[in-house]
């Protein structure tokens, strides 16, 4: 699976830079997170609950931080494992750039996946990716915005997200969100 794409932040490329290393602003950005540990500056520890179609997950691993360049962008590269479900690694690489007073974060992933979850198919795991991404997105814009609010508001609570589910139509590769 490939993904790209860019979100523009409303904070500076320091603040997101920040973020980006901070166990818990990511723990709460991350659909399904349940837990974050920061091992090392360059290596996080961590546990989320994933459903994707009829397979729900528990995925346990770890994520190492590669060619830093702060506060420009760095690699990510990592791997889990889901049990039965099967396991997921990959990488991305981030990308910030100065736009304006915000920042502009730019993202290009590539990930495998195997075990049951891979036996999906392409559709449903690309689609379920795109939603969680989204959702990390819009979850990690708004921590860091309120980060960046006067008197350094905490973020309100990430809403729970639904992730895709199969649905009757979904044997014909259109899946619904549940």
């Amino acid at each position: 699976m490939d993904m790209s794409g860019e979100r523009r932040i409303p904070a500076s490329r320091e603040k997101v830079w920040a973020a980006l290393n901070d166990p818990a602003i990511l723990k709460g950005s991350i659909p399904g997170c349940e837990s974050m540990e920061k091992l090392s500056d360059t290596e996080l520890k961590a546990t989320a609950a994933v459903k994707i179609g009829p397979i729900a997950a528990r995925f346990t691993g770890k994520v190492n931080l590669l060619d830093l360049d702060p506060p420009n962008g760095y690699r990510i590269e990592g791997e889990g494992q889901g049990g039965v479900a099967g396991f997921a690694k990959g990488g991305a690489t981030v990308k910030l750039a100065e736009d304006g007073a915000a920042t502009l974060l730019s993202y290009d992933v590539k990930a495998q996946v195997g075990g049951k979850i891979a036996q999906l198919g392409a559709r449903l795991i690309d689609a379920t990716a795109k939603q969680m991404a989204d959702a990390f997105f819009d979850r990690f814009a708004a921590a860091v915005g309120a980060s960046e609010a006067p008197g350094g508001a905490a973020p309100a609570p990430a809403p729970s997200v639904s992730v895709m589910t199969m649905m009757p139509g979904a044997r014909l590769g259109i899946p619904a969100i549940g």
